[in-house]
């Protein structure tokens, strides 16, 4: 397995810089806060707070788009299900049979969707300015989780591109062998499969040798050593008042304009 092939370029945003636990953390916060009420000015303030955060990060638009989109798809779909199944109150605004839509039901659909990508969003922040080594490294130094299970997870991560990678070349080999082609949806969903099983068993036996690899330099053996130790800066200590800002903003906004509805209330 080559190291050129799982490294990856380190980001040079701003807040990559920071510890990944203080990202954590914050992250942890906006998510308990917004948990915490379904309305959708406070979904909407921290939405847009956190949208401000994107170039910290390293992140554009298009960047942003290919990243996201599945929580984009999650998000329209929670809020359709919501406006169609929330409670039937205001005006009226579409009839089209049993489906009925009115005022209340697709203000509380818009209050759940914006509400998910406000809980999405600080994941993918944390996610695209992490670096993995980083991220274990905090784990294992600083709240002290077992450095097998780090190790492992790490080593998990940094496999997940090759394996996109090697699905991609598979699919090439076996459409260059005609395998798959033009057989209809049954045989494509049947060579797909195929594809799946192929894949399954490389990454077992990359598995397989990358532990006979990792037993070969002695890991485990003896007490566990780091090339490089996991410090909090200043930098921690803004991205923490970071999340304060945005909770309390959030909360603060929905307090102020009376949309305030706490799930426990």
């Amino acid at each position: 397995m080559s190291a050129d092939i799982l490294a990856q370029p380190r980001s040079t945003a701003w807040l990559a810089g920071a510890n990944p636990l203080s990202k954590l953390g914050a992250g942890v916060l906006i998510t308990v806060v917004l948990l915490l009420t379904v309305d959708w000015v406070s979904a909407v303030a921290a939405l847009a707070l956190e949208l401000c955060l994107l170039p910290l990060a390293g992140l554009g638009a298009r960047m942003l788009l290919l990243r996201g989109w599945p929580i984009l798809i999650a998000a329209a779909v929670g809020g359709y299900g919501t406006a169609l199944l929330a409670p039937k109150t205001g005006n009226v605004l579409l009839v089209l049979g049993p489906v009925l839509f009115t005022t209340g039901s697709v203000e509380s659909g818009i209050a759940i969707a914006l509400r998910g990508l406000a809980i999405a969003l600080p994941g993918v922040i944390v996610l695209a300015s992490t670096d993995p080594t980083d991220l274990a490294d905090a784990l294992a130094q600083r709240l002290r989780l077992p450095h097998r299970f780090v190790l492992g997870a790490l080593a998990g991560m940094r496999l997940v591109g090759l394996l996109v990678a090697e699905w991609q070349t598979l699919g090439m080999a076996r459409r260059a062998r005609g395998v798959g082609v033009n057989t209809g949806v049954a045989g494509r969903v049947a060579a797909s499969l195929g594809q799946a099983m192929a894949l399954l068993v490389q990454a077992i036996r990359r598995a397989s040798r990358l532990a006979v690899t990792m037993e070969a330099k002695g890991f485990g053996a003896g007490p566990r050593t780091w090339a490089r130790e996991s410090v909090f800066s200043r930098r921690d200590a803004a991205v923490a008042a970071g999340g304060l800002v945005i909770c309390a903003v959030a909360v603060g906004a929905a307090v102020v304009l009376g949309t305030w509805n706490p799930v426990f209330g």
